[in-house]
């Protein structure tokens, strides 16, 4: 990942403190741990010290597979600040039962974390800790921050593995999430002024598309637009507009960058056919094997190029 500036004056801002999952994806990307790292109590914190410029980048979780979309940040995104996506990182989350050491889990009578994580092992919870109280701490790092402290009798948290060393806390249980295939997507994000990254060739542009008005078709018709074309769309989701019942606005990730010409004339279409297109950014796409494939699209760019450069030089000129 490329981002402007020097990435050892950078300032990024994560939602903390130390030990979140945030933390943990961050500090899997050299360039964005290589920066100076700023915790904040919430993700809508983040998003707005990266829109100030208290911070040159942030750092948040977007979407979960177990739970789906964290709506504030998607809502931050498209109705509150004028922020690009520049890069996406799809992390591994395991979730674990944090406790102070010498507690046993037959002591936990109360289990402290940040809802999403607590929702992603409602199995665990209800088969192993039926009667427990559940509550809601800012992150995970914070619920196990608080163990560290005075915690009332019995609490537990879920949390982070580095959260526990963090912490100086015992591992009661692993891996305690619903479902083995746990994964968070985060993105950074940037002011639109800091540009948009170059394609890669294995890419991903975010976009939202307000209707002018509810009508039968509508959604066909802004699909239409993607299928004429044949792009992908690895994402299409809903939200309201806040601005009236049934009202709403359809975001959608869609495979490809805003420099590719196909790209470029489906989003001239829609916006001109919208009451408004929001753009989110488009930006190098995750996955194990994006490094390959943004290789192999290279390649194959430069044998085209090639190729074309070749037919060209044989074309016949007037003489002058």
């Amino acid at each position: 990942m490329t981002t402007p500036g020097d990435v050892r004056s950078r300032r990024v801002g994560f939602l903390g403190p130390p030990g979140t999952f945030t933390e943990e994806a961050l500090l899997g990307e050299p360039d964005l741990a290589a920066g100076e790292l700023v915790p904040f109590r919430s993700m809508p914190d983040v998003l707005a010290a990266a829109a100030t410029g208290d911070v040159d980048l942030g750092f948040v979780a977007l979407e979960n597979s177990i739970e789906g979309t964290v709506r504030q940040v998607l809502d931050g995104l498209i109705f509150e600040y004028d922020l690009l996506i520049r890069h996406e990182v799809v992390l591994s989350v395991r979730q674990n039962l944090l406790a102070p050491p010498g507690m046993a889990l037959a002591d936990v009578r109360r289990v402290s974390s940040f809802p999403d994580a607590a929702a992603q092992c409602r199995r665990f919870l209800a088969e192993q800790l039926p009667g427990a109280e559940i509550v809601a701490a800012t992150s995970t790092a914070e619920a196990a921050r608080q163990l560290a402290g005075s915690p009332p009798d019995g609490t537990a948290a879920v949390g982070t593995a580095l959260a526990a060393k963090l912490y100086d806390l015992d591992v009661l249980a692993e891996s305690i999430e619903d479902h083995s295939d746990n994964r968070t997507r985060f993105v950074v994000v940037a002011p639109p002024g800091t540009g948009i990254p170059a394609p890669t060739g294995h890419d991903k542009s975010t976009i939202v598309c307000f209707q002018r008005q509810d009508q039968p078709g509508s959604l066909h018709g802004i699909l239409g637009q993607f299928t004429a074309r044949d792009i992908n769309l690895t994402k299409l989701e809903s939200r309201p507009t806040k601005h009236s019942l049934g009202d709403y606005c359809f975001i959608i990730d869609l495979e490809g960058h805003i420099d590719d010409e196909v790209v470029a004339d489906c989003l001239r279409d829609l916006h001109a056919h919208l009451r408004n297109l929001k753009f989110l950014g488009s930006y190098p796409a995750a996955g194990d094997h994006g490094p390959a494939i943004r290789r192999d699209a290279e390649a194959a760019w430069r044998a085209a190029d090639s190729w074309v450069s070749g037919l060209r030089a044989r074309v016949e000129r007037p003489a002058r």
